[in-house]
């Protein structure tokens, strides 16, 4: 097969533009006991045949940085659970909300056996993100739950995988339908969520008939549990302004091996019927790689490649393409090229159903505000479009478009234009206007009437006066 040089050379554009999506690779995995990664062979095979460079460190070594020269020393951070009451200094809140605002991702793991250190229960107080007061306290359901594992304590709490959030799309927190679509949370630690942040987004909500509680406590601590049915969050998630994602897994059991592949006895609560429910397997595997695909950059990743505005009168295009400034009343059209990341590769975007991507037309205050249609391009990748009428007010105007949808990266793309008024040869003369009709026949019939004074005025000359005999004018 011959490669000719403009083939080779989008060939290595479109891998370069798919290296740089998911950004860089550097993950630091904080990790007390390096023995532990046993338990977490699959994962890390997984991550690490995804190209991702992993580095692992115990949060007590001196050396640990997140940051190098005032950069990013990792783009990813993965913290598993740890017995140390705290994280060192390497790690404190701050410098983790310093990674996020740097535009670093984080995925944080809990787990019922390992009180959570006090410096990461600081960090998810500054997110809104609340966790038991009692450390040891776990997430139970006596209806849904694994005969196998937990017959009596009922703390692997089995659960279907979230709907779809987008229908048309598999492995994106959503089932194949083909089985193995039952989660298994297995002794982990429920998240309430405040009212102030709208960045969090539950991704996986207790069943109805689960609660939070600590089993070593008596039956009266039950009275007051922490949190019940959908109010406890078992995995939440958190997308900044700057498109930094953050997500807390309540249960770091799930991403171990075990229950990569475990089989699970459904209960009478998920609509089993005791000893003839059928056992099958976990879809914790596929449904981790989801999770941390989206909290890494490697799906849900919107990028916009093309934004271009032209005059559009009388359905002629203009050849100038962007410019800076247009007269009121003018037609234009907006178009906008968006693409969406999905593991490794491009492919046009689709809003969810129901959804659509705006342009706004604003001063300060919007003049329009027009849904965006999707139409095909030559190119095979689409774009978005609107057209319409420029406001009858000059100004400094932007073409604006902000779309802000959970579990998608921020588009927030603006584009400055000024608006002039009419120059004086651009006014449509005054017959040309139906109004101005009867003012224009007022000036005729003045300007006819007074022509016609003007006439008869000098048609009609003074009669001549005649002298008598004795010299006396008279008339």
């Amino acid at each position: 097969m011959r490669w000719s040089l403009p083939a080779l050379f989008l060939g290595i554009v479109s891998l370069v533009e798919a290296l740089n999506a998911k950004g860089d690779y550097r993950t630091l995995v904080v990790l007390e006991e390096l023995a532990d990664k046993s338990k977490y062979s699959k994962y890390i095979a997984d991550l690490e045949d995804r190209g991702f460079s992993l580095t692992f460190e115990s949060p007590k070594n001196e050396k640990l940085a997140l940051f190098h020269l005032g950069e990013r020393a990792f783009d990813h951070v993965l913290i598993l659970p740890s017995k140390s009451k705290g994280l060192g200094p390497n790690l404190t809140p701050k410098l983790l909300l310093d990674f996020i605002n740097g535009g670093g991702n984080i995925m944080l793991t809990l787990s019922s056996s390992v009180p959570t250190p006090s410096s990461l229960v600081s960090l998810l107080l500054e997110l809104d993100i609340h966790l038991p007061t009692d450390r040891n306290a776990l997430v139970v359901d006596h209806f849904n739950y694994d005969t196998l594992s937990a017959s009596e304590q009922h703390d692997v709490v089995l659960l279907p995988r979230p709907d779809a959030i987008r229908p048309d799309v598999k492995n994106f927190f959503v089932g194949d339908g083909k089985g193995g679509d039952v989660l298994a949370f297995p002794r982990g630690v429920g998240q309430t969520l405040g009212n102030t942040s709208p960045l969090l987004t539950p991704i996986l909500r207790a069943p109805r008939s689960a609660y939070s509680y600590n089993p070593k406590d008596d039956i009266e601590g039950v009275e007051d549990p922490f949190a019940v049915g959908p109010q406890l969050s078992l995995i939440t998630t958190m997308q900044a302004r700057n498109s930094a994602r953050f997500t807390v897994i309540g249960s770091a059991e799930m991403l171990e091996d075990k229950w990569f592949d475990a089989k699970v006895k459904r209960s009478v609560g998920m609509g089993g019927a005791g000893s003839d429910a059928k056992t099958v397997s976990t879809a914790n595997q596929e449904f981790i790689k989801e999770v941390t695909g989206w909290t890494f950059g490697e799906i849900g990743v919107l990028q916009v490649f093309n934004i271009e505005h032209y005059l559009n009168e009388s359905g002629v295009r203009s050849n100038v393409t962007n410019p800076k400034i247009y007269r009121v009343k003018n037609d234009v059209t907006y178009n906008i090229e968006i693409r969406e990341y999905f593991w490794d590769r491009y492919r046009p975007f689709v809003p969810p159903a129901g959804d659509s991507i705006q342009l706004e037309f604003s001063m300060l205050s919007p003049f329009h505000r027009l849904p965006l249609q999707y139409v095909k391009t030559p190119s095979g990748w689409g774009q978005y479009t609107a057209s319409f009428k420029l406001p009858d007010q000059h100004g400094i105007f932007n073409f604006k478009v902000n779309y802000k949808r959970p579990f998608y990266t921020n588009i927030e793309e603006k584009n400055t234009v000024t608006v002039r008024h009419f120059a004086h040869d651009e006014w449509p003369r005054s017959w040309v206007i139906s109004g101005a009709w009867p003012w224009i026949a007022g000036i005729g019939v003045t300007v006819t009437g007074w022509v016609a004074f003007v006439a008869l005025w000098l048609w009609s000359k003074p009669v001549p006066l005649k002298l008598t005999t004795s010299g006396k004018k008279i008339q």
